[in-house]
Parts: C-alpha cells; sequence; structure tokens
C-alpha cells in the first residue's frame, strides 16, 4: 500500500484471542521505533508522532481489552485513521503530562489557543500544526485540552531539507505562556522521514 494512501482496514486486523498471544512481542518490537517518535518539549509536554505501525497497535490494543467487535472497530478506524501520515505530513499527538490535578488545571487555563501556536522549525521555515478537526481543544473559559492531534504538512522541499543532517530541526511552541522549543536528533528525524514519499 503505498504511503499517500494508508489506512487501516478490517482485513489487517488480527483477531483479539490470537493478538492477544502476540501482544507482548508486537509491543517489543515496536518499541524501538516509538522511542524515536517521542520528542519532550519543555517540562510538561511530550509529542508522540504517530504512524500506520503505531495506530494499528492502538487498535489493536482497544479491541483486545474492550472485547467490542466490528462495531467497536468501525468506531476506532474512525477515530485512528485520520492519524495516519500520507507521505507528505507528519502526524502527532501533543499532551500535557503534570500529575497533580490542580497544577494540570492551571497550566491548561493558561494555554488556550496553544493549538495555533504549535511549529516544527526546518532549518528557517515553521511549519504550523493544523489540529485535527475532531473536536474544538480550547473551551470558552480559556481551558485547553490536555490532549491535541496535529498534522504538520510538508512541501516537497521541506521534505528534502527534513533529511539533510546539515540543516536543523526542532519542534516548538511560540505561546506566550508555554514558549519551548526542543532539537530532533538524527535518529528522530531518520525514522520520521519513514512517513515521507
Amino acid at each position: 500500500m503505498p504511503l499517500s494512501d494508508r489506512c487501516i482496514t478490517p482485513e489487517d486486523i488480527i483477531p483479539a484471542d490470537a493478538f492477544g498471544k502476540m501482544r507482548a512481542e508486537r509491543r517489543a518490537a515496536l518499541l524501538p521505533a516509538k522511542k524515536q517518535r517521542r520528542l519532550d518539549l519543555g517540562p510538561h509536554c511530550s509529542f508522540y508522532f504517530e504512524s500506520y505501525e503505531t495506530m494499528l497497535f492502538q487498535i489493536q490494543e482497544m479491541l483486545y481489552i474492550e472485547r467490542g467487535g466490528d462495531a467497536q472497530l468501525e468506531d476506532e478506524m474512525r477515530a485512528y485513521n485520520p492519524l495516519i501520515p500520507q507521505g507528505d505530513e507528519l502526524v502527532a499527538t501533543m499532551m500535557f503530562e503534570i500529575d497533580d490535578p490542580k497544577r494540570r488545571l492551571n497550566l491548561l487555563m493558561r494555554l488556550g489557543g496553544i493549538e495555533d501556536h504549535v511549529f516544527i522549525q526546518v532549518g528557517n521555515e515553521k511549519i504550523y500544526a493544523v489540529p485535527e478537526e475532531d473536536a474544538e481543544r480550547t473551551t470558552e473559559d480559556g481551558k485547553t485540552s490536555s490532549v491535541h492531534f496535529f498534522h504538520f504538512p510538508f512541501t516537497g522541499d521541506q521534505k528534502t531539507a527534513f533529511r539533510k543532517q546539515s540543516v536543523q530541526v526542532m519542534i516548538g511552541t511560540d505561546h506566550p505562556d508555554y514558549a519551548h522549543m526542543s532539537v530532533l536528533s538524527a535518529e528522530n528525524r531518520e525514522e520520521l522521514a519513514r512517513d515521507f514519499v
């Protein structure tokens, strides 16, 4: 299946009982790639860059745990297929991870609209995130969600530059209450470049 047309179908799904027998092995096989697909940004934010493989495993996990059958599979495919990169983009889940509920709420109340301030910088070019259209992420009282889903659309030239180790690539936010940047390692970039056609 071409990278530009990847989606999970019922034919890709292993029955729950069979998946249970290979679950640990599949999780271990996916771990090295998942490690390179995670990036921390500032003290409380993490990005998890998604792929066909991470989304397939997530759907398999949900089906294994919840045992919802075909009806659940339709819901899971509807939720996770949009997060599979289609060759000209990177797709990420951004999470604010603070265990203490009061501290978490305090931060989220200050970060309304952060979805408009997230970017990947390739050299001197900023590629701003396009939020997944599934839900509004900032409430009327200014509180942002602790979980966001983003697409980063790349041009051909930006994909070429992303692959050049001489070009610095960073992820960042320019929100006034959470302005941070983080440099992607060579290993991060090698793994994420697999998402490009």
